[in-house]
């Protein structure tokens, strides 16, 4: 009778010790998962569930109450996790706060509203987030130049740029690829769409996209690009009163004095580029290195910034990583010429050695920016029409784990943010 009565006892100590308990998913080396950690972190939000982003603990943990739905989760997504007392989760916090150390723990509460800007089909290539966000169960909306112009943006607190040509250029394939079917049906895809929303160029509708994108920043959404979708939306807004279209990409010649009405006010990141005025020629302008750059792939990495946890946590949290040296990548924008830089963007992945920048941020108006060069993290040169990266082979990727850092930034408590 003694027996059943302490075993009674013992069940109803464990049952307390779990409710009152915590579930922390690890995000140093011994994570099996980082990718589909960050999924899990979004599914908790999404059933409510407030978490802690532990900046700089252990490659940047996430702490939340402990669900049995969630360690269900978590046994069946293959991710690793802990079960900690609620005493041991005070410890780390109590650590954390502590002045002496570069930590913090940032409060996420919100479901972020996630669109892609991407076109139907995505030839030639496939995107990279649009790889991170199905692989880590994050879900997501596409959408393209008709929601940019009845007004879908409002409806998003966070927005991608796929692969896209804004100068309205066509990518620059036309020396390669004016012959191949794909390059041929996109060419008239898009003529026919600026023609359907009312723009007698495809280069003014997508100026008219870049400039809707810049007051939805301003207005206080997230942004983020990769590859050409960095330089050549600041290029496009550069020249948003000059024609840098040459005539077999808009039917008549480009400004001969283009570059001289270059607006670099009008930019998010880049200053003081040079056109590059040769249309056989798969560069845009000088703020990409791909071309000049003299690195092989052995010797190709960058190195993240350590920021203050306390007193800068938004790079913080988007430098989160189990690893601070990465993997280079090429991509048609491969890293960015620092010199072109604007002196009030933030660089947070640098290649010092070779004065470039890969992954940087910036602010405009209520919102913010972040521009990562290159195309696919795990593909190091990834040329057109190669098979789309199986995640699953690389589900500890640290390059890939910089994408899934953007996705939970606009969860954080916004009065946390404030710098």
């Amino acid at each position: 009778m003694k027996l059943k009565f302490f075993i009674i006892i013992l069940c109803i100590l464990s049952v307390t010790n779990l409710r009152s308990a915590h579930l922390l998913v690890q995000m140093d080396k011994s994570q099996k998962n980082h990718l589909k950690a960050y999924g899990i972190t979004y599914w908790a939000l999404q059933n409510g569930i407030s978490v802690k982003w532990l900046l700089n603990y252990r490659g940047g943990s996430f702490l939340m109450p402990y669900k049995k739905e969630i360690e269900n989760e978590c046994k069946f997504r293959g991710i690793s996790y802990e079960i900690i007392a609620d005493v041991q989760a005070s410890a780390i916090l109590s650590e954390i706060s502590s002045p002496s150390v570069n930590m913090d723990a940032v409060k996420l509460e919100t479901v972020p509203k996630i669109a892609v800007y991407s076109p139907s089909g995505k030839m030639p290539w496939d995107d990279a987030v649009t790889l991170a966000l199905t692989y880590a169960e994050i879900p997501y909306k596409i959408i393209y130049d008709k929601e940019i112009i009845r007004g879908d943006l409002s409806k998003y607190d966070w927005l991608h740029l796929h692969h896209e040509d804004f100068t309205g250029q066509y990518g620059r394939f036309y020396a390669s690829h004016r012959n191949n079917k794909w390059y041929k049906d996109n060419v008239k895809k898009l003529e026919n769409l600026a023609t359907e929303l009312g723009f007698n160029k495809v280069s003014k509708l997508k100026l008219f996209v870049v400039k809707t994108i810049k007051a939805y920043v301003s207005s206080g959404g997230f942004l983020f690009a990769m590859c050409s979708a960095t330089d050549t939306y600041d290029i496009a807004l550069a020249s948003h009163n000059t024609d840098i279209c040459e005539k077999m990409f808009d039917g008549d010649p480009a400004d001969k004095n283009a570059q001289e009405k270059l607006d670099f006010s009008k930019t998010f990141a880049f200053k003081n580029f040079k056109l590059n005025k040769n249309p056989y020629d798969y560069e845009f302008s000088d703020i990409d290195v791909s071309r000049t750059r003299r690195v092989r792939q052995e010797n190709d990495f960058f190195t993240l910034f350590d920021f203050s946890a306390k007193w800068d946590p938004i790079p913080t949290m988007l430098c989160q990583n189990h690893n601070k040296i990465i993997k280079g990548f090429m991509g048609q924008t491969t890293a960015f010429n620092k010199k072109f830089i604007k002196s009030n963007v933030l660089i947070m992945g640098e290649f010092k050695a070779a004065n470039e920048a890969r992954y940087i941020h910036g602010e405009y108006g209520k919102g913010t920016w972040t521009f990562y060069g290159g195309h696919d993290p795990e593909d190091y040169r990834h040329y057109v029409g190669d098979p789309k990266t199986i995640l699953d082979l690389y589900p500890n990727s640290a390059a890939y784990r910089l994408i899934l850092n953007n996705i939970l930034f606009p969860s954080a408590k916004k009065k946390k943010l404030k710098t």
